[in-house]
């Protein structure tokens, strides 16, 4: 048994009597398994602190990521991933916050929520795993489905242009951002590592399959690997963000400003101090 498993996983899972919920070949097993390896690698170079770790979900097949992991999580109500995260992290500053959600919770139902939170710069780090429509419900149109893709919800192609986060966080503000696709292990293992040690906020955006619906229905192959195939085919290397029939990947952007809890922890101590406020 790989050691990684007994460490980090709660008994029921290491010992096989409970299963996750992901169908074959869904990609939201291996971004767990990115991000159990990117956690053993830091604490083995000392760079984190995983008993401060706390890990919140939104709704959907991506909310069950974390689920067999040995650490504080919480799943919060659809689309409200976010303002639960930043809650934990304005009461306790020192903690490392992850969130994990789906396209379709984060950049619909959420889509608010992430605005104020990249405007903020609050210091939670983000894994958005974009497969590119609602899967757990039963293939349904999300922002991120391409134009003309056929979904259950349009049966006659979709009217609507996807929506680019990546871009989105990028004209927001945001202090990292970067994408890149389930194929790409080392990529995205350096980019988790990155968003992990980030000051601030942070978006790390997985291009992730989903053979039982995306693969059917927007793509139009169901073997996993295909729809890897199909991945790599359309991705490209940039530094600008882009989502189209071209779906650009990489680091768009790492740099650092003062967080949303340092700023108002600064004013907590202020006003704890006896300082002047004029109301």
């Amino acid at each position: 048994m790989n050691p990684l498993i007994q460490k980090y996983l709660r008994s029921e899972y290491a010992q096989g009597k409970r299963r996750t919920i992901f169908c074959p070949g869904c990609g939201n097993g291996i971004i767990l398994g990115y991000f159990i390896r990117t956690i053993d690698e830091l604490k083995r170079e000392g760079k984190f602190d995983d008993s401060k770790l706390y890990i919140v979900t939104g709704i959907g097949c991506s909310g069950n990521i974390p689920a067999p992991l040995r650490y504080n999580i919480v799943r919060a109500l659809h689309g409200r991933a976010l303002s639960v995260a930043t809650g934990i992290k304005l009461v306790r500053p020192n903690s490392e916050v992850v969130v994990f959600a789906g396209d379709g919770d984060l950049l619909s139902i959420g889509g608010n929520h992430l605005i104020h939170t990249i405007r903020r710069n609050v210091g939670i780090k983000v894994i958005l795993v974009n497969n590119m429509l609602y899967g757990m419900t039963g293939g349904q149109v999300a922002p991120t489905t391409p134009m003309e893709s056929i979904t259950h919800t349009t049966p006659y192609g979709n009217p609507e242009p996807p929506l680019d986060a990546c871009k989105l966080a990028v004209s927001l503000g945001a202090t990292y951002v970067a994408r890149w696709a389930v194929p790409l292990t080392k990529q995205c293992m350096q980019s988790m590592k990155e968003l992990l040690l980030h000051r601030g906020f942070g978006l790390l955006e997985c291009l992730s399959q989903c053979p039982i619906y995306q693969g059917r229905y927007v793509i139009g192959v169901d073997r996993p690997s295909k729809i890897m195939d199909y991945y790599l085919k359309i991705t490209i290397a940039s530094e600008k963000p882009s989502y189209g029939d071209r779906i650009t990947i990489g680091k768009f952007v790492d740099h650092e400003r003062s967080t949303y809890e340092e700023i108002m922890w600064s004013i907590i101590n202020k006003a704890r101090e006896g300082g002047n406020y004029e109301t």
